[in-house]
């Protein structure tokens, strides 16, 4: 048991229920005295009902005020010199920079700073480049000169952070993903219906490849449109520059064979419909959701991209495509749309590959040896 006070920073409270709370549960049953810092979109009570303590943080996740992205910076060093905390567990891009400069003013040496590596965000997928990416790589550099760890998702990120000099020997691990519980997600057999089932599960984002898994979905439209059904199941993301509109999604329907259906919290029943699931992403740190769908044991279709590859050997469990190519896209999903026996196969192959390697069980027993070894 431990005393230990533990910060566990993230840019919204739903992703942190949704990817962070098995840990902090755990964290907690170890000793740890847990404060999640985060924004509150109205989950702040269930977050405390499970024990965990709850401090606002105004997080804009395109934030363009540079004196209220100053202001986030000061009020963290604030609750740094008013909680002590002995570790802070900042999770994706902005709380990892926000808090490692914040730490630079708290001096508290004793302070260990784990930064969480979920994926690099707009300005760093779809080969974007300019001005704000290399500002964000010049704060990267500065932010993280010091006693900073750090855990990455998949060997690209590692790589881009080598390239950055801020890594050394002893100064990060690879955890792949944040993990998915498999007693919770059960392997279930898909049940034979009329129309094959094919979904994509995400935010409504071009990044994700909405407009590539549309795409493919209009090249197969004259051979499958009786026998496939193509679901988009998730979200419009306002904050997001890469969001599409309702209006886009609502253009881009064919009544009965591609079908936009918003947001569901009932992923697993999604699932257990589903035949095939596709994420034509262009970069993920390591998508929870392909994790999912291999849980429940569906094939996945996907692009052979960072964080996405983590998922798939192509031809066992799936097929990995090539970024933006609808029509490399389309062949991958009429081989497994046409041969049920091959989805099967597939299906079971990827609830194998979760088991192995990307579990709840390993994510925490890896993050906790970790916390170990700093």
């Amino acid at each position: 048991m431990t005393d230990k006070k533990l910060f566990i920073i993230v840019n919204v409270d739903w992703f942190f229920l949704s990817h962070r709370l098995p840990l902090a549960r755990v964290l907690k049953e170890k000793g740890y005295d847990v404060f999640i810092l985060t924004k509150n979109t109205g989950y702040k009570t269930e977050i405390e009902s499970y024990g965990l303590h709850f401090i606002n943080i105004n997080f804009e996740r395109s934030g363009k005020n540079i004196f209220k992205e100053l202001a986030i910076i000061k009020n963290l060093v604030f609750l740094f010199r008013k909680y002590q905390p002995d570790i802070t567990h900042n999770v994706t891009i902005k709380p990892a920079i926000y808090a490692s400069i914040a730490l630079k003013f708290y001096k508290r040496k004793s302070m260990k700073c784990i930064n969480a590596i979920s994926g690099l965000g707009y300005n760093f997928t779809s080969e974007r480049s300019g001005i704000l990416q290399k500002l964000l790589k010049k704060m990267m550099v500065f932010a993280y000169k010091g006693p900073i760890y750090f855990i990455f998702q998949n060997p690209d990120d590692e790589t881009l952070y080598k390239k950055l000099g801020v890594l050394n020997n002893h100064n990060y691990r690879i955890i792949k993903g944040s993990g998915v519980d498999s007693e919770d997600f059960l392997y279930i057999e898909p049940q034979k219906k009329e129309r094959v089932i094919i979904v994509f599960l995400a935010r409504m984002l071009v990044d994700k490849g909405v407009y590539e898994y549309i795409g493919a979905a209009n090249l197969l439209l004259s051979k499958m449109r009786d026998k496939a059904k193509f679901l988009l199941i998730g979200d419009i993301d306002e904050e997001n520059l890469a969001s599409l509109s309702k209006k886009e999604l609502e253009s881009t329907e064919v009544p009965g064979y591609i079908e936009w259906k918003g947001f569901t919290k009932n992923v697993k029943g999604v699932y257990e419909e589903a035949d095939i699931v596709c994420l034509p992403s262009y970069r993920e740190g390591l998508p929870k959701s392909l994790v999912e769908a291999m849980a429940i044991g569906r094939p996945i279709v996907t692009t052979d991209v960072p964080g996405c590859r983590e998922c798939v050997q192509n031809g066992v469990n799936g097929f990995l495509v090539p970024v933006k190519s609808a029509a490399s896209l389309a062949e991958a999903l009429e081989k497994l749309i046409i041969d049920p026996e091959l989805r099967l196969k597939m299906g079971k192959a990827s609830r194998e590959k979760m088991l192995t390697e990307l579990s709840l069980k390993q994510v925490l027993t890896e993050t906790l040896a970790y916390y170990e070894q700093i």
